[in-house]
């Protein structure tokens, strides 16, 4: 039976990794086509450095990524919070509600909603609908990353901060928050994923010259997707490979040192 379980795992694996492995291989591909392996070659990515427009539309989408989830981790905590603590239940549950509207609709749908209120706005498609949109889509996700460390959180220690004097903001900024704190990078990182990764609402909102990775890709496939976009689809994908290494190197470095400080507790 193990065995069967593992090579169940072993092919859901290759079915995730070998398109993406099949990629990273023909970015170095000396021709111009997924259709044979010319050769090796350095082309690609040299071409992908002389291309500044690409380079723009990736610095343009780093930036929205990270102004949209910023904005929407700041928001989503502070709906979170609002939530927790909400005293009426049938009021919670209706807020929760709310909350997984966006989550559950598809996304053509929550595109054109934006489009048609962007529009009745009298907002010009740019920059700004497009941050507007993804920042609106972020914030749900928020909610949900924080809303498990708040109830997992000890209500005594916001009760003692408040008996020993402390004041609402100082048990905010010294107490709820710093418990909350993995919540709150969970959401934010998962709010930066989704505007990274997000095409259908981002494809109906965007205009005026701006246009962001996903989108630029969707536009150039239609005629033909070069090797150019392989050779920046591995870069990226190395990098995510090293942030990844990097938090898990982290969070075993830090579990490592919660038990040692606990062993010399106990001794």
């Amino acid at each position: 039976m193990k065995i069967i379980e593992r090579f169940w795992l072993a092919f859901c694996f290759f079915l995730l990794y070998a398109p993406i492995l099949f990629l990273a291989v023909y970015s170095f591909n000396s021709g111009d086509a997924m259709q044979g392996f010319a050769g090796f070659s350095w082309v690609h990515y040299q071409e992908l450095w002389q291309d500044t427009r690409l380079l723009q539309i990736v610095l343009n989408t780093l930036i929205l990524a990270l102004t949209s989830s910023l904005i929407a981790t700041a928001i989503g905590t502070i709906g979170a919070l609002a939530i927790y603590r909400t005293e009426r239940r049938l009021l919670k549950q209706t807020l929760l509600g709310l909350n997984n509207v966006l989550l559950v609709s598809p996304d053509v749908i929550i595109g054109a909603a934006f489009l048609i209120l962007m529009t009745a706005l009298g907002l010009k498609l740019g920059f700004l609908t497009v941050l507007l949109a993804h920042v609106a889509f972020s914030i749900p996700i928020v909610v949900l990353m924080v809303l498990p460390k708040l109830q997992e959180m000890n209500r005594d220690l916001v009760l003692a901060a408040s008996d020993l004097g402390a004041k609402p903001t100082e048990v905010l900024t010294k107490v709820t928050l710093p418990v909350i704190a993995p919540g709150i990078f969970a959401g934010f990182f998962m709010a930066l994923t989704y505007s990274l990764d997000d095409f259908a609402v981002t494809f109906f909102v965007t205009g005026n010259g701006f246009s962001t990775l996903a989108v630029e890709v969707y536009s150039r496939a239609r005629q033909g997707v070069s090797l150019e976009i392989n050779a920046l689809s591995t870069i990226m994908l190395a990098l995510a490979f090293v942030l990844v290494l990097g938090y898990y190197a982290y969070s075993q470095k830090t579990t490592s040192r919660k038990a040692t400080k606990l062993k010399e507790k106990v001794k």
